[in-house]
C-alpha cells in the first residue's frame, strides 16, 4: 500500500525544500516523496495509489489536514508534493511527556483531530489509519498546528455502502472492521484509543500478538480503574467511552464528540456540520406515520447534553433563523462545506431522499424527532425513564386502535412474515392500542429484514 510516509533515505523530488518553494512559487516549506512503480505489482496496487493521490487533491480546505501541491510520475515513480510539517508527530510528543497529558493539554489535541475528522467524513471520507504517527505538528512550537497525513489506506464511504477491507494498525483498528462491514465510524473508534492514551499514556487494548490484539479489541473492555483515571473527571471517562462503544451504531460522531459536556466549553469550539444528520433525517422521511408520532414523542423527553448538539446542527443547517430547514437550506449547507472529494463519494445523494422538503418546512421540534439516534439514546443511564416518559407522551398524543395488518402494512411486512405471531404482543388486547415494547420497537424503524433476522 502505497504511503507518504516513507524513509529518510529515500531522495526528494528535488534536491531541497527550497527547489521546491522555487518550483511551486510559494512560500511554505514543502517536500517531496516518491513512490517506486516496481511495488505496485497489481491492479489494485495501481489503483490504490491512484484513490490516494485522487483523494489528497480532492480533499483540500481545512487547517488540520496537510496540504497538498501536487502529483505526478515519470517511468519510474510517483512523486508527491505537500506541506512540509517540521515539528514531529504526536507520538513523538505524546513519548517526550511520558505518555500521560493533562486533561486540557488532551483537549487541545482532541479538538483539532475531531474538527479533521468530522471535516473528512463530511465529504465522505474514512482515513482508515488514524494513529498518533500520522497527525504531525507544522512546527516545533508547542501550540503549533497539527495535520493529518498519509491517506494510502484512506477510501471513499459512499451512502449506504460499507467498506469491507481488514486495513489499518493492529492497536487501533475498531472491531466493525475486523468484522468486514464498517463506514466513518471506525475513524472514531481509532479516535478514542487516541483520547485513551493521552489521558492515561498506556493502551486500552494490548496483547503479544497481532491476532490477540484483534481479540483484545473483540472481546475486551478497556480498563478505566487504574491509575490516573480514578482521579480524572467522569466527563472525560464518558468521553472516551463514548468513542470506544464497540457497536458503531450506538459510538458518538466526532462533530457529537466535539458538543460532548467534556470538550464543548474549551476554547470556544465550534461544533462542525455531522453528516449523520443526513442520514438520521433520510430514515425518518422514509419512516411511517406512526413511527413518525413516536419519535416526536420521544424527541419531547431529550436531555439538555442530546439537545445542545441538535441545536448546533439545526443552527448551520439554519444560518438565517428563521425556525424553519428546507430541502434548498440543506443543499446550500452541504455545499457551503464542500470539496470536490463529495462527487466521488456522492454524499449529495443523500438529498433525494429529502425532495418533500422542496414543497415544506421542517421545524426544530420536528427536526429534533428526524435527526435524533435511538441506539446512542440507548446506552445513557436514563433510557428507561426517557422511553417511558415518550411512552406517556404518545399514548395522550399519538396512541391509538390499530390493528395488526394495519401494523404490518405500517412496517412494510411482506405476506411471507406471520404477522400475526411476530407483532401480536406490540398491542394491547385491551384496548388494540399499541403497547409499551411495540412503541420501543417502533423507534427502531423495524422492517421486514430485521424481523426476518429475529425469526
Amino acid at each position: 500500500m502505497a504511503s507518504l510516509k516513507v524513509p529518510a533515505s529515500v531522495p526528494p523530488l528535488y534536491e531541497d525544500a527550497e527547489q521546491l518553494n522555487k518550483a511551486f512559487k510559494v512560500r511554505v516549506p514543502l517536500t517531496g516523496y516518491k513512490m517506486e512503480k516496481m511495488e505496485m505489482t497489481t491492479a489494485i496496487a495501481v489503483e490504490d495509489v491512484r484513490r490516494e493521490v485522487r483523494i489528497l487533491k480532492d480533499l483540500t480546505g481545512h487547517n488540520n489536514l496537510v496540504h497538498f501541491y501536487d502529483a505526478f510520475e515519470d517511468l519510474d515513480n510517483v512523486y508527491i508534493v505537500m506541506e512540509l510539517c517540521e515539528g514531529g508527530e504526536l507520538l513523538d510528543r505524546i513519548l517526550s511527556r511520558g505518555g500521560k497529558y493533562s486533561e486540557d493539554d488532551a483537549k487541545a489535541v482532541m479538538v483539532q483531530i475531531l474538527n479533521v475528522v468530522a471535516f473528512c467524513h463530511l465529504q465522505g471520507v474514512v482515513h482508515r489509519d488514524l494513529k498518533p504517527e500520522n497527525f504531525l505538528y507544522t512546527s516545533k512550537e508547542e501550540n503549533s498546528q497539527l495535520k493529518v497525513i498519509d491517506f494510502g489506506l484512506s477510501d471513499f464511504a459512499r451512502p449506504d455502502e460499507r467498506l469491507n477491507d481488514i486495513v489499518g494498525s493492529a492497536y487501533y483498528v475498531a472491531p466493525e472492521v475486523l468484522h468486514r462491514s464498517y463506514s466513518t465510524e471506525a475513524d472514531v473508534w481509532s479516535v478514542g484509543v487516541i483520547a485513551f492514551i493521552l489521558l492515561c499514556g498506556s493502551r486500552p487494548f494490548w496483547a503479544r500478538t497481532e491476532s490477540g490484539i484483534f481479540q483484545a479489541v473483540l472481546k475486551a473492555d478497556p480498563s478505566f480503574d487504574e491509575a490516573p483515571w480514578p482521579t480524572l473527571s467522569l466527563e472525560s471517562k464518558d468521553f472516551v467511552k463514548r468513542l470506544l462503544n464497540k457497536d458503531p451504531r450506538k459510538r458518538i460522531t466526532a462533530a457529537q464528540a466535539l458538543s460532548h459536556p467534556w470538550i464543548r466549553n474549551y476554547n470556544d469550539v465550534k461544533v462542525p456540520l455531522d453528516i449523520m444528520i443526513f442520514r438520521h433525517m433520510k430514515a425518518y422521511m422514509r419512516s411511517s406515520s406512526l413511527r413518525k408520532a413516536a419519535l416526536r414523542a420521544l424527541s419531547k423527553t431529550l436531555t439538555v447534553d442530546e439537545l445542545f448538539y441538535l441545536k448546533e446542527q439545526f443552527a448551520l443547517l439554519e444560518p438565517k433563523k428563521s425556525g424553519s430547514i428546507t430541502l434548498e437550506k440543506l443543499r446550500m449547507a452541504l455545499m457551503k462545506n464542500a470539496t470536490n472529494a463529495m462527487k466521488d463519494s456522492r454524499i449529495p445523494d443523500f438529498l433525494a431522499p429529502l425532495h418533500p422538503l422542496q414543497y415544506r418546512r421542517m421545524d426544530f421540534e420536528e427536526f429534533c424527532a428526524a435527526a435524533l439516534n435511538i441506539h446512542q439514546l440507548e446506552t445513557l443511564d436514563q433510557w428507561k425513564q426517557l422511553a417511558r416518559s415518550a411512552y406517556e407522551l404518545f399514548e395522550k398524543d399519538g396512541n391509538r386502535a390499530i390493528v395488526i395488518e394495519e401494523l404490518a402494512s405500517e412496517l412494510g411486512l411482506g405476506p411471507s412474515i406471520p404477522v400475526h405471531a411476530v407483532l401480536n404482543d406490540w398491542i394491547r388486547h385491551t384496548d388494540g392500542k399499541l403497547s409499551f415494547h411495540g412503541f420501543v420497537k417502533l423507534l427502531h424503524g423495524t422492517s421486514s429484514r430485521t424481523i426476518a433476522k429475529a425469526q
